[in-house]
């Protein structure tokens, strides 16, 4: 039961709300931050080149040489008993391009089956998976195209249903790597079996970002755009006029900001960084009116070495809790030592 509640909470409404993009679409595990990096960047970030495969599930022009023989792993401490998490492994050919694989994961956790009457009668899972099989190609020295083909597995007690959807991204890098840009549509798709005789949406929408480094300071600042496919992210769509409080230039503004992820980062030396994240869409969402809190704010940390990485980071999304993420980027140099 307290699965289920933490899960309306974080896809459904509370005090004060008004239009959101979840709750309306299936495999919604899909948007889930995927490692501890983009998670500290506010959940969403397609701009930002390095070593780690797991870019690539965001957009997967971020696939390339950099992450060549690395695997990637990452877990995340949802809520209430709810985890998720990733593996993914990155091979590049100067000829054929880059290819990434993996899988990522969300599992619900074990629920009491009860009767009609309230009788426990046993009890049962849910889980949902995505497998990732990306490719990513350079066109020239800055730009560099990728696409990520996912199957889908969802089981929600006895109902499976099984999915295809599709990412296409592209990006961009300057020559001396201090700014870059990504463009994506993400969950092109379909249901291949569904749940009931119902067809439901995937969470289909179309991103952009830039990421600038400072020259003369460790600073990195992104600014991520998401559903760029929707300018009304206000407005409960339910065919009706309706008063949400803003006016004129207010609620333009309103609807701007809404689609907008700030990022930024303190990178004093290239083996360690700290970062931190707003999301003004997921803190408008889910705040209390009683107490605003850091709702829609995210950091974290990572330390690198010559053979592994390790990240943390630790997203606040409601007053009932926030998320930690831990990712670990195995090199190959860690491989070669065991040899």
């Amino acid at each position: 039961m307290r699965q289920i509640v933490i899960v309306l909470i974080l896809s459904f409404s509370v005090n004060g709300i008004h239009s959101q993009t979840g709750g309306d679409n299936i495999y919604e595990f899909l948007n889930l931050g995927p490692n501890a990096y983009i998670s500290s960047l506010g959940g969403f970030n397609i701009s930002t080149f390095g070593q780690d495969p797991t870019l690539a599930m965001i957009n997967p022009a971020l696939s390339g040489e950099m992450s060549h023989g690395r695997l990637a792993l990452n877990y995340v401490n949802y809520f209430a008993g709810i985890n998720y998490g990733s593996a993914l492994y990155s091979h590049y050919s100067d000829s054929l391009g880059s290819f990434t694989a993996g899988i990522n994961y969300l599992n619900y956790g074990k629920f009491d089956r009860a009767d009609e009457a309230g009788n426990i009668n046993g009890s049962f899972t849910a889980s949902e998976y995505a497998f990732n099989i990306i490719y990513a190609r350079q066109i020239d020295s800055s730009f560099s195209f990728g696409v990520n083909l996912k199957p889908i597995l969802s089981q929600l007690e006895n109902h499976i249903s099984l999915g295809l959807a599709l990412d296409a991204g592209a990006s961009y890098r300057s020559p001396d790597g201090l700014l870059s840009a990504g463009l994506v549509i993400r969950n092109m798709g379909f249901q291949l079996k569904k749940y009931t005789g119902n067809n439901e949406k995937l969470p289909f929408e179309i991103m952009a970002g830039i990421s600038s480094r400072l020259r003369h300071a460790p600073f990195r600042f992104s600014l991520t755009a998401r559903h760029l496919e929707k300018y009304d992210l206000i407005h409960e769509y339910t065919g009706q006029e309706e008063n949400t409080g803003y006016t004129g230039i207010e609620e333009i503004a309103e609807n701007i900001m809404r689609h907008l992820i700030f990022g930024a980062e303190l990178i004093p030396s290239e083996n360690f960084f700290i970062s931190a994240g707003f999301n003004y869409q997921r803190r408008k969402e889910l705040l209390h009116e009683a107490r605003a809190s850091t709702v829609g704010f995210s950091m974290g940390a990572g330390i690198k070495t010559s053979s592994l990485d390790i990240s943390l980071s630790r997203a606040r999304y409601h007053l009932a809790g926030s998320s930690t993420n831990f990712s670990l980027l195995i090199k190959p140099s860690l491989f070669k030592s065991f040899r």
